[in-house]
């Protein structure tokens, strides 16, 4: 008997909130912890706010980025466990890599906030790995998995700046 789509969904949410846990958790979360004890140094009010801003625009991003994994793909931004259909709608209509993007800027948003310039090295050694993965292992993954649907979608959509407009594209 096949799943329901309400159990499907169900199995991954829960997915999706491990790996947001151990992935973007880690990555956003643990390590920059590590790198500063989250111990503010000085730095102007403004940087303080514009720190502050970028983090809550990253972690709102993330997760709806996540969620449309769920909704939308009847899966997970895992691997190990990838999304059933391609997933195009919401933030991905605008930038295909919408999660590494929120990443990258809750840690730039970290340094800012508190005023550590080793976050930002940091978040540029995370972004080289993040480009590394998207294209050697993610593009051609997702060519494959889903073929046409994926190289229209390549075509239309850019992996890191953002289009102005929505693309109206149908999966």
């Amino acid at each position: 008997m096949p799943e329901s789509p309400h159990r499907s969904r169900s199995v991954a949410a829960a997915g999706s909130a491990v790996f947001l846990a151990l992935a973007p958790g880690v990555v956003a979360g643990l390590i920059p912890w590590l790198l500063t004890g989250w111990q503010m140094e000085a730095a102007p009010v403004v940087v303080r706010i514009a720190g502050g801003l970028l983090i809550a625009v990253g972690v709102a991003y993330l997760l709806r980025a996540f969620a449309r994994f769920v909704v939308e793909g009847l899966g997970t931004p895992a691997p190990i466990a990838p999304p059933e259909r391609l997933v195009v709608g919401g933030v991905y209509r605008y930038v295909r890599n919408p999660m590494y993007l929120a990443v990258g800027g809750t840690i730039v948003g970290q340094a800012l906030l508190l005023g550590h310039s080793v976050l930002l090295a940091y978040a540029a050694a995370v972004g080289a790995v993040f480009i590394g993965f998207v294209r050697l292992y993610e593009e051609p993954t997702l060519s494959e998995q889903f073929g046409d649907s994926y190289d229209e979608y390549r075509r239309a959509v850019p992996r890191w700046l953002p289009r102005l407009h929505p693309w109206e594209g149908n999966n």
